[in-house]
């Protein structure tokens, strides 16, 4: 799934993974396995699991006039194509999905891939086959009216699944036509069953919903965070939909006199659970101008916890705008910011460390793995850092084509790198 687990949090126990690979064909290829041919688009992360490895990206395909959401199955091994399905577009111009194709990054789960189709469809799949087991049009049995892409990232824990619905403002009005239309939903794995769904932002949804939930168990108890497209970051109990807390993430934002608040950021990437943490950063897609906030907080308080459960928070001048996951790491935080600073600050109070700034858009997450942060750029550089309170560039890689927006991903000893027509697997040795 996204972030490896349901906590979100980009750590892996992978080794021997490379630092540094060259791609360019100037010289002769250096730990390149395989290159597998994507759409024209792709903003998702590869999951890998059971010898697959399954990606969401779109495509141009002969048979069809128009591009179509694509989920991918290639073998992990050699990266030959498995299997693919295909979901049209949409052609309501208020729920136009354009050219992205499938956002949502698949969660795999024993025999079955979940995922959010661009056509605001949560789908269960039959990992060896791609076949359809079940699923939901959250359009036209909930009422969900998505803002150009539904994009949520599901997770599935002890046989449910759980996902942002992606519900939204109308994108020529700014209003939301159907305030009732659920937010997030918890889903039987088994049969795509309605468990619990919540409402919380309503009529409030500033632009689109394009988040996805965290899982941890924090003290002995279970909850599931959600971001919400109000701003605010909601945690529920995962069996019931019971709010356990809720928080205003742009609290710290003076209103105008209208009462509005002074930009539309929001919770956007997974909140990330460690012990009894919660960190979160809040950002908007194609910002990347203003001051943003990344946050700590303490997810042990009950209601409505705005005002208490704050632990620490870098913002202002100091944090950017960030649609990123952060990761913790033997106490310290790697985190970046849409205008492209990486971060390294003390997870104990929030203290900045180092940072350094690759002069090109992030939106992916950084991963931490094998003693490396790897961190994707939108200019097609993924850099690598040594992990540690000093600053110690590795190696800045910028040999892989069409690498844009993407999310490193490790798993067996290689390293996947999604370009946005291509996907990379990367092995020392190869």
């Amino acid at each position: 799934m996204l972030g490896g687990r349901p906590d979100r949090n980009m750590v892996s126990r992978e080794v021997g993974l490379p630092g540094e690979w060259d791609a360019s064909g100037k010289s002769p290829r250096s730990n390149l396995k395989w290159i597998a041919p994507l759409g024209r688009v792709t903003f998702g992360a590869p999951v890998i699991s059971q010898g697959r490895v399954f990606i969401g990206t779109d495509h141009e395909a002969k048979e069809h006039t128009e591009q179509r959401g694509v989920l991918k199955c290639f073998s992990e091994r050699d990266g030959q194509l498995l299997w693919s399905v295909t979901h049209e577009k949409l052609r309501n111009p208020g729920e136009d999905d354009g050219t992205i194709g499938i956002c949502s990054t698949p969660c795999v789960a024993g025999e079955f891939v979940y995922y959010v189709s661009n056509r605001a469809e949560l789908v269960c799949r039959a990992v060896q086959d791609g076949k359809q087991i079940w699923s939901i049009d959250l359009r036209a049995t909930l009422g969900v009216m998505p803002n150009q892409a539904s994009s949520s990232s599901p997770i599935v824990v002890d046989g449910r699944v759980f996902v942002v619905t992606g519900t939204a403002a109308d994108y020529k009005t700014g209003k939301v036509k159907n305030p009732t239309a659920p937010s997030f939903l918890a889903v039987d794995a088994k049969t795509g069953k309605v468990l619990w769904q919540d409402n919380s932002p309503g009529a409030r949804i500033m632009t689109g919903q394009w988040g996805s939930p965290g899982y941890g168990v924090v003290d002995g108890v279970p909850q599931v965070a959600f971001p919400g497209g109000d701003g605010w970051l909601y945690s529920f109990e995962p069996a019931t939909g019971k709010l356990l807390w809720k928080f205003n993430g742009k609290a710290h934002e003076k209103p105008l006199a209208s009462g509005e608040p002074e930009t539309t950021l929001q919770f956007l990437a997974a909140p990330v659970f460690v012990g009894h943490q919660v960190f979160a950063a809040i950002g908007e897609p194609e910002a990347g101008t203003g001051p943003g906030a990344l946050r700590c907080l303490d997810a042990r308080q009950r209601g409505d916890v705005t005002k208490t459960a704050e632990l620490w928070r870098l913002g202002g001048s100091d944090f950017n705008d960030s649609i990123s996951m952060p990761v913790v790491h033997d106490g310290l935080i790697y985190a970046v910011d849409t205008p492209g600073y990486v971060y390294c600050l003390d997870a104990a109070r929030g203290k900045k460390l180092w940072s350094h700034d690759l002069k090109a858009n992030i939106w992916g997450s950084p991963l931490v793995a094998d003693g490396k942060v790897y961190v994707q750029s939108s200019e097609g550089a993924v850099a690598v850092f040594a992990v540690g309170r000093e600053k110690k560039i590795l190696a800045t890689n910028t040999t892989l084509p069409e690498v844009q927006h993407g999310t490193p991903v490790a798993a067996n000893g290689v390293l996947y790198i999604t370009g946005q027509k291509h996907l990379y697997a990367i092995a020392a040795g190869k």
